[in-house]
Formats: structure tokens, C-alpha cells, sequence
């Protein structure tokens, strides 16, 4: 068996193990909290290998290892740092955005300023996701390249196929846990390698000369572990041209969402970081070696050495263990892996934004679950093509995360966090902020790219430094000014779109209701008997799965419920329909179209203090719901 066959062997094994977990949680979904946020139910561990398995690409690692064996420490600026801080910053701001009842970020855009701001967030974080998606597919492209001479669109399909497979399956629950099987596989061949590249040379393999380990490292110069030898400018450029893209990144905010509580979220992504940091120092160490195995490629210095220096770890697993087959295709399966991990993250991402937020909200709002279900499936694998075509026009990995990550910068940072934290943000203000941001950027993007030569400095840093990073602070200065100036020139957004973000607000608008409800009341039982529930950290997930004897209008259905009853509100929507009765939004009671085209979901997420009266909350739901659908001559069925 020749080693390529080796490869697809351990591929389809791998695939099938990956298949396997996403029908098992397949199994347990019963409702779309179930399917887009694993139920809120992963702990820290799965969180912090989720979180690191996102951001850890086969072409990243590549990558990284490149600009060490070029720049040494001062290349951390690059990606590496970026990526550590910005889940430490994250872990920093979990209870803020845990506490928001949203799936994706463009409905919580729309919670907080509007149906104006939902459609063109959503396009934009797609377009993001599937720039992410690029570097992946280039990665495993060269790998696929290097190791069995492959072209890259056969590394288009193995993603397309398997992540199409289990993501759709399982949902996020099926991302997590299979995130948890491939960063293993990366961080084994990371620290694998680390140890087989420093081996190579303490033997004098390769043709180089043997030298101790203790050598190897003593002769690296002093200038190279230098973290500050890019210069303070360069460092503070590249920092708030890229931590902030990342730390507004849509894919680790669901995360947090799916975490069973702000604790639990917050050290997964301490972990996450932690475990990261273990991979790049791995890849320090890796690099140091190949400096010696073939010390012509830091000469040629950056960005000359760069083609060379991307594929050098392919180039010595290939050479250095060619006689062992079955260690190159494990090569391979670990840096598919890492492919895959961060492609079923993106593609998930930016398909919930397809799905839940362009084609349930605007194009089909009573669309069931099993309809959005079906978007999702073509929209990753729709995502992922779009990615093979991409990788064709940014063919540099790195560049392909940098520009995704300065059009997120850009575009949505201020509206966003401005959003969470600033009262007087505004839905012109957001609006202007971004589409002004991306356009500035997209330009700006365009134009460094036409204008820099081959293997040359990048076009508009020859301008001024200010411009490094394809003009990000430009971008990001033009963004922020538009935001907040348009802000304050517009009026104040409402009270309703407040209430999801600062807890005072939602208290003016809530109504608190005396009705009672008897525990001994036989209709109270019976209903409490079909309640799911569940507690997962410091609250209980309640869900009722119900259906109707009738055809379902929905739009007349929410209509309906909020003129008869004025504590249900639509803030995003038809889609979901929230019975407005306390502060905290994620405890109140929502409605929201089932699995089939009669059934309907109601749900709540109280913390444990409160759970007794938020299930009386939800019998009272209940009970407004059948008297809405009974004036059609509808009934519901508990099932």
C-alpha cells in the first residue's frame, strides 16, 4: 500500500469517527437552542479546546512557523500574540455578552438597533468567514501539494465533503467535541515535529552538521528572541489592527453562548489561549531547527523567504521521513485536522448568518426548523466553494486571515461594542459606521493588493507606516468617526431596543402580572409534565415542544399575541416572539417555530433562583398562546 493510500485510509476513518459524534448529538437536539448553541450545556475543557482548535489552521501553523524562521520573536505581532490576547480579552468581557439573548451577532444587532442593521451585518460577517475559510483550504492545499502532489481542489472537497457531513448533522454540539479530537491531532504533530526537527539535527541528519540541542539554541542570536524588535509603532499598529477584528469575531461569541455559564466560558477561553500558546511555542522551537536544515532560507529575509519558508515544515516531514509512509499521511490527517477545525467553525458561522438571519428573517419568517436545516447545508457547502475560489486570488495564508480580519475590524467593531456598552449608539449611527468602514476598507484592501509587486513591500506601507496592515487604522479611524458622530446627531434609540443590553431599561418596560398560578392546579401538573428541563451552571434551560391541530399563519399568530397581550414583543422579528416580563431577557419566555410545519417551541432560560416562577411564566405563555390559536379553532398537543 503506497503512502497516499495510507493517507485516504486513515481520512476515511477519521471522517467516519467525526460523523459518528454529530449523530449522536443529532439524536438529543430538541430545539434550535439544541442545534445552534449546544444546548449551553460545554464546560471549560471543551470550550478552551474549541476556542483553540478555531483559530489554529493547518496554513496558519505553517505559516507561523515561516515568519519565526524569517523574524524570529518580533513575528509574534503577526498573528501570534494577536490571537493569545484577544482570547484573554474575551474571557474578560464573557458576562456581558453571555447575558445577551442572541444566537448570532447579527440578531443581536437587531435587538440593539434595528431590522436596518441585520441584513448588511449578516452579508459581511459571511463574506468574513468565508475569507477565513480561504486560508484553510490554502493550507491544506499545500499539504496535500507537498506530501502527495494533489491539486488543490481535491483539498476543496475533502473539507466540502466531511465538514458538509458532520457540522450539519450536529450543529455546534458536533463542531465542539470534534474541535476537541482535532486540535489533539494538531498539538501531536506540533510537538511531534518539535522533537523530530531538533532530533534531525542533534544526528546531523539532512546533511547538517550534529549538534546538540543545547547548541542549537545557544546559537540562535540574541537578536531573535527579541518579542520587541519589530519596534513599539509596528507592534501598536498590528495590535489594533487585528484584536479587535478577533475579539468581535462572531464564531468564539457562540461559543460563550453554548457555554453553561459565564465561568465556565470565561475559563475555557483562558484555556484556549493557554493551549494555543503551548502550539506556537512548539513552533518556535521547529522553526529554530529548520533554520539549521536549511539555513539559505533565512537569508533571503522577509518577505523574499517567505515562499520558501511557509512550506520548509512539508518540505522536512517529506524529506526526513520518507522511508515511513504512515508518518507523512499522519502528518497529513494532523493538519487536516486543523483544517477542518477552523473551516466547520467558519463555514457554521457564517452559514447561521445564511440561515437564521437573511433567509428566515427576510425571505421565509415562518421558515421551520427543518428549512433552515437545509440553507444551512448548502450555505457551508456554498461557503467553502466560495473559499476554493478565493484561494486562488489570495494564495498567501496569512494575508487571507489579515484581510478578513481588517474588514471585520472595520466594519462592525464600533457599531458592536458600542453597542453593548453605549446607551447613546444609534441605528444611523451603527449603519453609516460600518457600511463606511467596509467600503474604506474593501478599497483600501483592492488597492494595496493591484499595487504591491511580487515579493515587494506591501504598497501602501511604502506610503507611511501608519498604512501597514493594508491601511486597517485608516479603516478603522474613518469607522469610528462616522459611528459616533452620526450617533450623537441622531435621536436616541428606543427603550425596546435597549432592554436586551442594559437591564435598567428592560425594567421600564416590563410588565409584572399577579396572576396566579395554583400548584395544585390538575392543568398545571399535567402541563409541568411536558416541560424539558434542564440545569446546566447557574441556570435551568425549559423547554416545551407543542403542536397544533391546524395550519400554521405565523405572522398572524405574533400579531395576534401582542395585541392581545402587550408583554410580547417581536425585537428581531417574527421569528422569535419574547413575552417581556422582568429585566432579564434570556428568563423570559420565547416562542418560536418548531421542527415541522404545525409545531411550535416555548422557551425559557431562568436562573436557578427564579425557576419556579418562570415556569409558572411559561404555563401563563402557554395558556395565552392556546386562547390566540383557539380563536382560529387550532388546538395544541404537548409531544
Amino acid at each position: 500500500m503506497n503512502g497516499y493510500s495510507v493517507f485516504l485510509l486513515m481520512l476515511t476513518v477519521y471522517i467516519a469517527v467525526l460523523v459518528a459524534i454529530s449523530w449522536y448529538f443529532n439524536s438529543r437536539q430538541k430545539s434550535i437552542t439544541d442545534f445552534w448553541l449546544a444546548g449551553r450545556m460545554i464546560g471549560p475543557t471543551a470550550i478552551g479546546f474549541s476556542a483553540a482548535a478555531s483559530w489554529l489552521t493547518a496554513g496558519g501553523i505553517l505559516a507561523v512557523v515561516g515568519y519565526f524562521m524569517l523574524g524570529g520573536m518580533g513575528s509574534i505581532w503577526e498573528f501570534v500574540a494577536p490571537n493569545i490576547l484577544a482570547l484573554l480579552v474575551i474571557a474578560v468581557l464573557v458576562r456581558k455578552i453571555k447575558s445577551l439573548p442572541a444566537i448570532t451577532q447579527p440578531e443581536l444587532l437587531e435587538q440593539r438597533y434595528g431590522s436596518s442593521i441585520r441584513l448588511p451585518i449578516a452579508v459581511i460577517i459571511t463574506v468574513v468567514m468565508t475569507l477565513f475559510s480561504v486560508s484553510d483550504i490554502t493550507g491544506l492545499s499545500l499539504v496535500l501539494q507537498v506530501f502527495y502532489g494533489l491539486d488543490p481542489l481535491y483539498a476543496a472537497a475533502i473539507i466540502a465533503i466531511s465538514v458538509s457531513l458532520y457540522v450539519t448533522l450536529g450543529g455546534l454540539s458536533a463542531v465542539i467535541w470534534t474541535d476537541v479530537i482535532q486540535f489533539s491531532f494538531l498539538a501531536i504533530f506540533a510537538l511531534g515535529m518539535a522533537f523530530a526537527s531538533v532530533g534531525t539535527v542533534a544526528d546531523g541528519g539532512l546533511n547538517t552538521t550534529a549538534i546538540s540541542a543545547s547548541q542549537l539554541f545557544g546559537n540562535v542570536p540574541g537578536s531573535w528572541w527579541n518579542p520587541f524588535s519589530v519596534g513599539l509603532p509596528l507592534i501598536m499598529i498590528l495590535s489594533f489592527a487585528l484584536i479587535p477584528g478577533w475579539i468581535t469575531e462572531q464564531d468564539p461569541w457562540q461559543k460563550v453562548w453554548a457555554a453553561r455559564d459565564a465561568k465556565s466560558a470565561s475559563r475555557g477561553m483562558v484555556v484556549g489561549a493557554l493551549m494555543i500558546t503551548v502550539v506556537f511555542a512548539a513552533c518556535a522551537v521547529i522553526a529554530i531547527a529548520l533554520n539549521s536544515v536549511y539555513p539559505e532560507i533565512a537569508k533571503m529575509g522577509f518577505p523574499a523567504g517567505m515562499g520558501l519558508a511557509e512550506p520548509a515544515l512539508l518540505n522536512f516531514v517529506n524529506t526526513r521521513f520518507a522511508s515511513a509512509p504512515v508518518i507523512i499521511a499522519l502528518s497529513a490527517i494532523g493538519l487536516a485536522a486543523a483544517s477542518m477545525s477552523c473551516t466547520d467553525t467558519f463555514s457554521t458561522s457564517g452559514a447561521s448568518c445564511v440561515s437564521r438571519d437573511i433567509f428566515q428573517r427576510y425571505i421565509k419568517p415562518d421558515a421551520t426548523m427543518k428549512e433552515m436545516l437545509a440553507v444551512n447545508r448548502i450555505s457551508v457547502i456554498a461557503i467553502i466553494l466560495a473559499a476554493t475560489a478565493g484561494s486562488f486570488v489570495i494564495p498567501n495564508i496569512i494575508d487571507a486571515i489579515q484581510i478578513a480580519t481588517f474588514i471585520a475590524s472595520s466594519s462592525y467593531f464600533f457599531p458592536l461594542m458600542g453597542g453593548l456598552y453605549w446607551k447613546r449608539a444609534t441605528k444611523e449611527g451603527a449603519f453609516a459606521g460600518m457600511v463606511v468602514g467596509f467600503l474604506v476598507q474593501v478599497v483600501l484592501v483592492a488597492l494595496d493588493l493591484i499595487k504591491t509587486p511580487p515579493l515587494g513591500t506591501n504598497y501602501l506601507e511604502t506610503i507611511h507606516p501608519i498604512l501597514t496592515g493594508h491601511g486597517v487604522i485608516v479603516g478603522m479611524t474613518v469607522s469610528a468617526i462616522v459611528f459616533f458622530g452620526v450617533s450623537l446627531m441622531t435621536k436616541p434609540s428606543s427603550k425596546i431596543h435597549l432592554a436586551p443590553f442594559f437591564e435598567e431599561e428592560a425594567e421600564k418596560l416590563a410588565h409584572y402580572e399577579a396572576k396566579g398560578v395554583s400548584e395544585t392546579d390538575k392543568s398545571y401538573s399535567a402541563f409541568l409534565e411536558n416541560v424539558d428541563e434542564k440545569i446546566t451552571g447557574e441556570r435551568a434551560h425549559l423547554q416545551l415542544n407543542l403542536r397544533a391541530s391546524g395550519n400554521l399563519n405565523w405572522h398572524e399568530v405574533t400579531e395576534r399575541l401582542k395585541i392581545s397581550y402587550p408583554a410580547w414583543i417581536t425585537p428581531t422579528g417574527i421569528d422569535s416572539v419574547y413575552r417581556l416580563t422582568h429585566g432579564d431577557m434570556l428568563s423570559c419566555v420565547a416562542i418560536t417555530r418548531g421542527s415541522g410545519d404545525r409545531d411550535i417551541w416555548l422557551k425559557a432560560e431562568p436562573t436557578l433562583e427564579t425557576v419556579g416562577r418562570q415556569k409558572r411564566e411559561l404555563f401563563t405563555a402557554y395558556e395565552e398562546l392556546t386562547k390566540v390559536l383557539g380563536q382560529k379553532n387550532i388546538s395544541l398537543d404537548f409531544f
